[in-house]
């Protein structure tokens, strides 16, 4: 239930608002990788604190 409600989430960006999302994706896409990473970092903590607040 958790994946199918990422997967639908996930797809309302590109789905609604293709080009924005495009142009969000080749900003990303240029982005020094040491800060795509801490950025990965932080929201996978968020993600875990999330997690164990709602267990």
């Amino acid at each position: 239930m958790a994946l199918a409600m990422v997967l639908i989430v996930e797809g309302i960006g590109p789905m609604l608002f293709a080009n924005k999302w495009q142009r969000f994706l080749q900003q990303i896409s240029q982005q020094p990788v040491n800060q795509l990473r801490t950025m990965g970092g932080i929201l996978v903590t968020i993600g875990v604190v999330s997690l164990i607040y709602l267990l």
